[in-house]
């Protein structure tokens, strides 16, 4: 199977990316999966069920979320609404919506998709990621009830990130680190067949402070005082990810590469 994962969308600038690009990619990669995490789609704060639809309207098969999965309201409802938007699967036990699912894929083949977030350096105390996401792998085995085993991991520290990808090893096809915007250069299959990388990055304006305008976030650096509101940067996005190739069979991953396409990054790709 033919996957790939897309790095929190970020603004504006992050949303047209996607919708410009993804459609071409998909027909040139003959791709047969798609995820792309939007929880910074709209406005660089939270994701807009309208916003939530232009994502997958360009050809997101599951669009994830994270730690601002809520903060734009009317992701509330919309969530129970739209089954391929999942939030993580320890945000909070009263949350809507759910923190994974079985998708159809070409040939009747079956793709999980699970979200969840560290504990590590986050602003809230997030349940426990690694018990959180253990009856989630135990009930999905990849080459099982699955073909295909994507977690998403939502969280700052890298250490964490690559814990979980060792955790995870053999019982996922992809295990790949959202959230600090700020694309690795680890991409690499591990020992019993999981493709690995820290963190995605972000399909939004690199010129820029993890996608924010640079002026607000460097002066409260230097002055220790903030003086506006931080703005998502609107110039060209690159949109970065991974792209993964996967054994039916066995789940394992065959191939596995990062993905920067457009804007102020490196061209790199399938």
């Amino acid at each position: 199977m033919r996957i790939l994962f897309l790095g929190d969308v970020m603004g504006r600038a992050g949303r047209h990316a996607v919708s410009e690009k993804l459609p071409a990619l998909r027909e040139a990669w003959k791709l047969d999966f798609v995820v792309v995490n939007g929880e910074n789609a709209s406005n660089g704060a939270g994701l807009t069920g309208d916003h939530a639809k232009l994502l997958l309207e360009a050809g997101a098969d599951c669009v994830t979320l994270g730690d601002h999965a809520f903060d734009q309201r009317d992701m509330l409802q919309f969530i129970g609404t739209e089954p391929r938007v999942i939030r993580p699967v320890n945000f909070a036990k009263d949350a809507p919506g759910r923190g994974f699912r079985v998708f159809d894929a070409p040939g009747g083949r079956k793709v999980l998709v699970a979200q969840i977030l560290g504990q590590v350096f986050m602003k809230r105390p997030f349940d426990d990621p690694f018990s959180g996401i253990e009856p989630v792998l135990k009930s999905h085995p990849p080459g099982g009830m699955v073909q295909a085993a994507i977690i998403d991991v939502h969280c700052e520290a890298t250490s964490e990130k690559m814990a979980m990808g060792h955790w995870c090893d053999g019982r996922a096809s992809l295990v790949v680190g959202t959230h600090t915007h700020v694309p690795t250069a680890d991409a690499q299959i591990l020992d019993k067949g999981t493709a690995y990388l820290t963190d995605a990055g972000m399909c939004g304006d690199y010129d820029s402070v993890i996608g924010m305008e640079k002026g607000e976030p460097m002066r409260r650096f230097v002055t220790g005082m903030p003086k506006g509101r931080f703005t998502p940067a609107a110039g060209a996005a690159t949109l970065s990810g991974v792209y993964i190739e996967t054994d039916d069979r066995t789940g394992r991953a065959t191939r596995v590469e990062m993905v920067r396409q457009g804007g102020r990054l490196a061209q790199a790709g399938p």
